[in-house]
Formats: structure tokens, sequence, C-alpha cells
């Protein structure tokens, strides 16, 4: 099939959309199909539309749904526009209906939406490949945080927890990400000269991301709102146990008994969950264990396959 990949960034923003929209694309030409991937539809032919983000490509779901409406388009919920423009902006909420399929990208995402939707929506996890364990840090504890410096990812909460942490600690937290305003910047630049166990690395290759959570201890992920992260795919893919805070996308990705969650917006919980992970030698291998279980949801063949499946369910329809 001729496939137009609708992702609202492009190659040179190397955010959350832009990695999932790459690994999806290499997965369909792999089974055959003709794949362009596009920031916004050009009007060209296709068979199929898969597009990421119901309100930032709603341009292209709409002239696509307009110029071929018997033909299939299959929409991805990421994280803004599940847990919030869904809810509140027409366009996403027309682009839903516009959908002959609706792909989330954790198990708690189908909440989200309306009962007459549910039939139409597939979970397909992320994943990423397995990355080899290197020797840790010895006279560190790190954990790192990955990710733009942006709200919907409360990005100084680490930052505010290390201040709780004990003298004693040996924790050091790193964020790996770019500053998406100058005001971020400025407010990471401040938290990296009053926090001595916070370092702002700011923005790094993703190579340079996967070499240092080979070494890692812990990832933390603090979100405020989050559709499916990938970091968290990755962090497990190099066995590295997560913390993270409670909210329905990150609990659809590590399942609902995970014993790493603090509440939302809570330092001192997160402080004392980094606490117990460096102390506490049992607490640290339950964090683990659950990881690794939840890993095998999150595997690259795993994710190929339900993509392939959900493309499948359309290949033998006429072309109109």
């Amino acid at each position: 099939m001729r496939i137009a990949l609708i992702t609202p960034y492009g190659a040179a923003h190397r955010n959350g959309n832009w990695h999932t929209a790459a690994r999806w694309a290499r997965f369909l030409r792999e089974a055959g199909h003709t794949v362009r991937v596009q920031t916004e539809w050009d009007g060209r032919p296709a068979d199929l539309m898969l597009a990421l983000h119901a309100r930032r490509s709603f341009a292209s779901i709409h002239a696509f749904a307009e110029r071929f409406p018997s033909r299939p388009l299959l929409l991805a919920l990421t994280g803004t526009d599940l847990y919030r423009d869904i809810h509140e902006d027409a366009n996403a909420q027309q682009a839903l209906e516009l959908a002959h399929r609706i792909i989330v990208l954790q198990e708690r995402g189908v909440d989200e939406l309306a009962t007459h939707l549910a039939a139409r929506t597939r979970v397909i996890y992320q994943s990423s490949p397995d990355t080899a364990r290197k020797s840790a840090r010895t006279k560190v504890f790190e954990a790192l945080v990955i990710g733009h410096l942006r709200p919907e990812k409360d990005p100084f909460r680490a930052a505010l927890a290390t201040a709780y942490l004990p003298e004693s600690s040996h924790i050091q937290v790193t964020h790996l990400g770019g500053a998406l305003s100058e005001d971020m910047a400025a407010t990471a630049e401040l938290a990296q000269g009053k926090l001595p166990r916070w370092h702002w690395a700011g923005d790094v290759p993703h190579k340079t991301v996967l070499n240092r959570l080979a070494r890692a201890r812990l990832m933390v992920i603090s979100s405020v709102m989050e559709g499916g992260a990938n970091v968290i795919c990755e962090a497990l893919a190099a066995d590295v146990p997560v913390l993270a805070s409670h909210m329905p996308g990150n609990i659809g990705m590590l399942g609902e008994g995970y014993p790493g969650y603090f509440p939302v917006g809570d330092e001192r919980r997160l402080a004392g969950l980094l606490s117990m992970a460096e102390r506490d030698p049992d607490f640290y291998a339950e964090l683990l264990r659950h990881a690794r279980t939840r890993r095998a949801l999150m595997r690259p063949e795993q994710e190929a396959s339900r993509l392939r499946q959900v493309v499948a369910e359309f290949e033998q329809m006429p072309i109109i």
C-alpha cells in the first residue's frame, strides 16, 4: 500500500513524535509498503493515511478525508491530544470521528475515548531495541531525566527532589534534553547553580542518551501529561527501572501495581523513592522485576506486529 505518514514534527525536533514516525515508517517499509513521512500532506494520492496527533495534524486529516472519504485513515493519539485536545478542541474531536482506526500508545489510553470510539481503537506499545548494560559509575548513584524542558513534563521536579535527599546520599540526577523556551533555559541554569546534585546536560544526540542509560541506575519521568512515553521503553530496554509520576499515561505503560510511582508534583515523595532505591536493595530489585515484566510488551517485534496488523485490516479493501 501507498501510505502517507503524517507527523507534526520533523527530524529536526528529534522528539517523541518524530521517533515514533521514523520507527513506524521502517516497520511498514519492511512489510512491503511504500511510506512517505511528511509534516503536512502534500496532496499526492495514498491508499492509506496514518497521522500522529489529532489537533496538530488536523489539516492533513481533513484534506485526506475530503478527497478520499472511503480510503482508510488511521489516527495515533500521543500525549497532549489524548489528555487535553480531544476534550476541548473541535478539530481534534472531528479528527476522531473521521478516523477509521484510532491508535493509543498504552492500555489506559482507551479510557479517554467516548464509548462509540472504543471499537475502532487499537493499543500499540512503543518499543526500543535492547541496550547492553555498561558498568555503572561507582562513586555516584546516577538517575536520569530525559526529555525537552516543557511544562507537560514538569521538568524540574527531580531537581527539586534532590534538595530533600539525605546528606550521605550519593545520588546525582542528570537531565538530558534541550529547553524549548528562554524561560525554561534560565530556570535550568538557576536550578543547576543552587542544587549541586542536579545537572542539566542540555540537548544531546539520541546515541548519547542511550549510552548514558546503559550506565544509569534509574530514570525519572515526572510528567503531568503523557500519552505513552518512548523514554520508558528505552529505559526498560536498558534494564533501568523507572520512578514515574502517578498519572494515566505512565500507569498504562508500567502497570497498575508498579511500585515506583509518586504523586504528580510531589518532590518529597520522589526524594523518598530515590533514597529507597539507593539504600534498599530489595526495593531496587522489586522495581527491576516489575520493569522487566513490562518490557515484554515493548519489544520492537511486538510493536511492528501490532502496527502491521492494524494496517492489514484494510489491505483487502478496494481503493476508490
